[in-house]
């Protein structure tokens, strides 16, 4: 990235953060008393697309100053919604797991490199759905993407083992503990921590599995702070599972 695009580049970001309403060239430029011209600015932002990469070499030098064996990449997405804007590949309906529902928006998903000391984004992957079709039971279009996030997760997770980052758990949500992507993090030589459904199936011994007697999860009894061994289903290596629950801001808990 050339320097006058890195310093325009923070600038921008500088001018997002401060912000607390509408965002534009214009607004920007008057900010900075016009010393930046508006078409500069949207120029800047128009001539080209950043992705993964770009972020990647603007914060190796830190990740290599501040990692350490024991850090987590940690994996997620989030909607940045856009109500009033056409839809589009990018602006386009996705769930919403913290609201229950859909919304229309940009879907980032996002890696996330953490270990005791900082918290720095190392990867990120824009949700493009980009395929449209009719659906046949509501006989409307819709969008999807020609790439699942399980995907994306795991060519994210490659990259960031390209790139040698060290680092020596992944982290996810419910939607990233299939079994493809526990086995994918297993065969790179890194640990997990999930979030799992409560019917997924285990055996809790070696023996039990090759009989093939599994249980699911709700049918378990947890102790407090403790961890229970056990197989996956269809996974052969060991694993550890517990059960931590949160309480919210009613005092309620789940």
């Amino acid at each position: 990235m050339p320097q006058s695009n890195k310093n325009m580049l923070d600038l921008y970001s500088d001018y997002l953060l401060s912000s607390f309403s509408y965002t534009t060239a214009t607004g920007m430029s008057a900010i900075l008393d016009n010393e930046i011209s508006h078409d500069k600015i949207t120029r800047f932002l128009s001539d080209y697309t950043y992705n993964s990469k770009d972020l990647w070499k603007l914060v190796k030098p830190v990740i290599r100053k501040i990692e350490t064996e024991d850090g987590v990449i940690i994996f997620d997405d989030t909607t940045e919604e856009k109500e009033y804007t056409d839809e589009n590949d990018i602006i386009a309906w996705h769930f919403d797991h913290s609201k229950g529902r859909s919304v229309k928006g940009i879907n980032i998903l996002s890696g996330i490199y953490h270990n005791n000391n900082s918290t720095i984004p190392v990867a990120f992957e824009i949700i493009k759905k980009n395929i449209a079709f009719i659906d046949p039971k509501t006989d409307k279009r819709r969008r999807k993407s020609d790439k699942t996030k399980n995907e994306l997760f795991r060519e994210m997770l490659l990259n960031c083992i390209h790139n040698r980052i060290k680092f020596k758990y992944t982290l996810g949500d419910i939607w990233f503990s299939s079994k493809e992507n526990m086995e994918y993090v297993l065969e790179h030589n890194r640990h997990f921590i999930f979030a799992i459904k409560k019917n997924r199936l285990v055996a809790l011994t070696k023996k039990e599995k090759l009989k093939g007697n599994f249980k699911n999860i709700e049918s378990l009894k947890f102790e407090k702070n403790k961890a229970i061994s056990c197989y996956f289903k269809g996974i052969n290596k060991e694993m550890l599972i517990t059960r931590q629950v949160f309480t919210n801001e009613d005092g309620s808990t789940g």
